[in-house]
Protein backbone atom coordinates (compact mmCIF):
# COMPACT_ATOMS: atom_id res chain seq x y z
CA UNK A 1 0.00 0.00 0.00
CA UNK A 2 0.94 3.52 -0.47
CA UNK A 3 -0.04 6.70 0.88
CA UNK A 4 -2.96 8.87 -1.42
CA UNK A 5 -0.27 11.48 -2.28
CA UNK A 6 2.54 8.88 -3.24
CA UNK A 7 -0.46 7.38 -5.49
CA UNK A 8 -1.65 10.79 -6.99
CA UNK A 9 2.12 11.72 -7.79
CA UNK A 10 2.72 8.30 -10.06
CA UNK A 11 -0.26 9.14 -11.64
CA UNK A 12 -0.08 12.53 -12.12
CA UNK A 13 3.64 11.56 -13.57
CA UNK A 14 1.71 10.32 -16.66
CA UNK A 15 1.21 12.30 -19.15
CA UNK A 16 -1.01 9.92 -21.81
CA UNK A 17 -4.00 9.77 -19.88
CA UNK A 18 -7.55 8.72 -21.00
CA UNK A 19 -10.65 9.97 -19.02
CA UNK A 20 -13.84 7.93 -19.80
CA UNK A 21 -17.38 9.44 -19.43
CA UNK A 22 -16.32 12.69 -21.17
CA UNK A 23 -19.70 13.88 -22.04
CA UNK A 24 -21.59 16.07 -25.10
CA UNK A 25 -22.92 18.12 -22.75
CA UNK A 26 -19.78 19.58 -20.61
CA UNK A 27 -21.62 21.43 -17.95
CA UNK A 28 -23.22 18.66 -16.76
CA UNK A 29 -20.22 16.07 -16.15
CA UNK A 30 -17.16 15.88 -13.76
CA UNK A 31 -15.14 13.49 -16.39
CA UNK A 32 -15.62 17.45 -18.36
CA UNK A 33 -13.70 19.25 -15.99
CA UNK A 34 -10.94 16.45 -15.10
CA UNK A 35 -10.54 16.03 -19.05
CA UNK A 36 -10.21 19.87 -19.81
CA UNK A 37 -7.87 20.17 -16.52
CA UNK A 38 -5.68 17.99 -17.91
CA UNK A 39 -5.42 19.51 -20.75
CA UNK A 40 -4.80 22.71 -20.15
CA UNK A 41 -1.97 21.52 -18.02
CA UNK A 42 -0.23 19.98 -20.55
CA UNK A 43 -1.29 16.67 -20.31
CA UNK A 44 -1.97 14.37 -23.63
CA UNK A 45 -5.56 13.45 -22.72
CA UNK A 46 -8.29 11.88 -24.79
CA UNK A 47 -11.84 11.25 -24.32
CA UNK A 48 -13.69 8.12 -24.46
CA UNK A 49 -17.36 7.98 -24.82
CA UNK A 50 -18.61 5.02 -27.15
CA UNK A 51 -22.08 7.56 -27.67
CA UNK A 52 -20.09 10.21 -29.67
CA UNK A 53 -17.37 11.09 -31.60
CA UNK A 54 -16.06 14.16 -30.82
CA UNK A 55 -16.28 15.85 -27.24
CA UNK A 56 -15.04 19.36 -26.25
CA UNK A 57 -14.15 20.28 -29.68
CA UNK A 58 -11.53 16.92 -29.62
CA UNK A 59 -11.66 13.39 -30.97
CA UNK A 60 -13.35 10.97 -29.15
CA UNK A 61 -12.57 6.93 -28.75
CA UNK A 62 -15.22 4.35 -28.24
CA UNK A 63 -12.84 2.74 -26.14
CA UNK A 64 -9.78 2.47 -24.74
CA UNK A 65 -8.25 -0.39 -27.30
CA UNK A 66 -9.48 2.74 -30.05
CA UNK A 67 -6.61 5.12 -28.88
CA UNK A 68 -3.51 5.41 -31.28
CA UNK A 69 -0.48 4.44 -29.33
CA UNK A 70 -2.40 3.67 -26.23
CA UNK A 71 -2.03 5.56 -22.84
CA UNK A 72 -0.70 4.91 -19.62
CA UNK A 73 -3.49 6.41 -17.05
CA UNK A 74 -7.44 6.18 -17.37
CA UNK A 75 -9.94 8.46 -15.27
CA UNK A 76 -12.90 6.23 -14.91
CA UNK A 77 -15.76 8.79 -14.73
CA UNK A 78 -18.42 6.59 -15.89
CA UNK A 79 -21.17 4.93 -13.57
CA UNK A 80 -19.78 2.45 -11.15
CA UNK A 81 -21.90 -0.30 -13.18
CA UNK A 82 -19.17 0.16 -16.22
CA UNK A 83 -16.23 1.01 -13.40
CA UNK A 84 -15.23 -3.09 -13.86
CA UNK A 85 -15.32 -3.54 -17.53
CA UNK A 86 -13.26 -0.83 -18.07
CA UNK A 87 -10.52 -1.75 -15.21
CA UNK A 88 -10.82 -5.11 -17.03
CA UNK A 89 -9.69 -3.38 -20.52
CA UNK A 90 -7.03 -1.35 -18.57
CA UNK A 91 -5.80 -5.09 -17.49
CA UNK A 92 -5.78 -6.10 -21.11
CA UNK A 93 -4.22 -3.61 -22.38
CA UNK A 94 -1.37 -3.66 -19.72
CA UNK A 95 -2.44 0.15 -18.29
CA UNK A 96 -1.11 0.68 -14.60
CA UNK A 97 -2.59 3.78 -13.56
CA UNK A 98 -6.49 3.44 -12.89
CA UNK A 99 -8.47 6.53 -10.77
CA UNK A 100 -12.26 6.11 -10.13
CA UNK A 101 -13.22 9.81 -9.51
CA UNK A 102 -15.15 10.19 -7.00
CA UNK A 103 -16.79 13.69 -5.36
CA UNK A 104 -19.81 13.86 -3.63
CA UNK A 105 -22.43 10.35 -3.88
CA UNK A 106 -20.98 6.93 -5.33
CA UNK A 107 -18.98 8.94 -8.47
CA UNK A 108 -17.63 5.71 -10.10
CA UNK A 109 -16.00 4.02 -7.57
CA UNK A 110 -16.61 0.27 -8.18
CA UNK A 111 -15.23 -1.94 -5.14
CA UNK A 112 -15.10 -4.95 -7.51
CA UNK A 113 -13.52 -2.97 -10.26
CA UNK A 114 -11.01 -2.09 -7.20
CA UNK A 115 -10.46 -5.82 -6.46
CA UNK A 116 -10.01 -6.72 -10.39
CA UNK A 117 -7.56 -4.36 -10.88
CA UNK A 118 -5.18 -4.38 -7.75
CA UNK A 119 -5.31 -8.51 -8.28
CA UNK A 120 -4.05 -7.74 -11.65
CA UNK A 121 -1.54 -5.43 -10.64
CA UNK A 122 -2.78 -2.08 -11.34
CA UNK A 123 -3.08 0.64 -9.33
CA UNK A 124 -6.13 1.79 -8.33
CA UNK A 125 -7.00 4.96 -6.76
CA UNK A 126 -10.87 4.53 -5.60
CA UNK A 127 -12.41 7.94 -4.92
CA UNK A 128 -11.43 11.64 -4.92
CA UNK A 129 -10.24 13.42 -8.25
CA UNK A 130 -7.04 14.36 -9.87
CA UNK A 131 -7.61 17.84 -9.73
CA UNK A 132 -7.40 17.75 -6.07
CA UNK A 133 -3.54 17.18 -6.07
CA UNK A 134 -0.55 17.69 -7.95
CA UNK A 135 0.26 20.24 -10.76
CA UNK A 136 -3.60 19.78 -11.37
CA UNK A 137 -4.84 21.02 -8.48
CA UNK A 138 -6.61 24.81 -7.98
CA UNK A 139 -7.96 26.15 -4.60
CA UNK A 140 -11.57 25.03 -4.85
CA UNK A 141 -10.45 20.99 -5.50
CA UNK A 142 -7.94 21.52 -2.45
CA UNK A 143 -11.07 22.50 -0.36
CA UNK A 144 -13.38 20.08 -2.04
CA UNK A 145 -9.96 17.56 -0.95
CA UNK A 146 -10.90 18.71 2.77
CA UNK A 147 -14.84 18.59 2.44
CA UNK A 148 -14.94 15.19 0.79
CA UNK A 149 -11.78 13.41 2.81
CA UNK A 150 -14.53 10.56 3.39
CA UNK A 151 -14.23 10.19 -0.14
CA UNK A 152 -10.55 10.46 -0.93
CA UNK A 153 -9.06 7.02 -0.03
CA UNK A 154 -5.79 7.21 2.74
CA UNK A 155 -3.91 4.40 0.98
CA UNK A 156 -4.04 2.92 -2.11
Amino acid sequence: MQSINQAAAAFLANKRVAVTGVSRTPKTHGSNNVYRRLRERGYQVFAVNPNTGQVEGDWCYPDLASIPGGVDAVVIGTRPQIAKDTMRECAELGIKHVWMHRGPGTGSVSPAATSYGRAHGITVIDGGCPLMFGPTADFGHKIMRLVYAGHVPKQV
